[in-house]
């Protein structure tokens, strides 16, 4: 128990640091390539909690095709790879709202579930796991395919040239 909580600890601080990566990085590329690294902290903590199946569906789906999408989308577009700082004076009215949206929400949470215990029935076979995904999820899954696959389209209109 205690190697699984300091594996957990090591795997959460990587994460932490490559999302503040994602967000201060100022080349399109190396924040993808952070995103990339957060992903896989997330496949990995998966794994940690013995969800394996989910671990490896985050590293086949987000990383092998998602962030796939997000590099041939950055070099599609003809994005400057390296470029000047993206910096500007709304830096401190966006923490205080973004501190403002985040005590909003944990209030909403706390009023609406308390102290109540939620109990979770995590499906414990791959079946249930994929008749969970296209019974009840289906549209979710599919709006998200429809998203990337526009994104995926718009990144080439715009590549294109006339």
């Amino acid at each position: 128990m205690v190697a699984q909580t300091v594996a957990f600890g090591i795997i959460a601080t990587a994460m932490v640091g490559a999302a503040i990566g994602v967000v201060r990085s100022n080349s399109v590329v190396r924040a993808a390539l952070y995103l990339i690294v957060v992903l896989a902290g997330a496949a990995a903590q998966f794994i940690l909690l013995a969800a394996e199946f989910v671990g490896w569906v985050q590293v086949l789906i987000y990383i092998g095709a998602v962030a796939v999408l997000f590099l041939f989308g950055i070099m599609l577009t003809r994005a400057p790879m390296e470029g000047e700082p993206q910096d500007n004076d709304q830096r401190w009215p966006a923490f205080v709202v973004s501190v403002f949206v985040l005590g909003v929400l944990v209030a909403l949470l706390v009023d609406a579930f308390g102290a109540q215990e939620i109990d979770l029935v995590a499906p414990t076979t791959t079946a249930e796991i994929g008749d969970s995904i296209f019974r009840n999820f289906v549209v979710p899954f599919e709006v998200v395919s429809m998203l990337l696959l526009g994104a995926l389209v718009g990144a080439i209109a715009l590549a294109r040239r006339d």
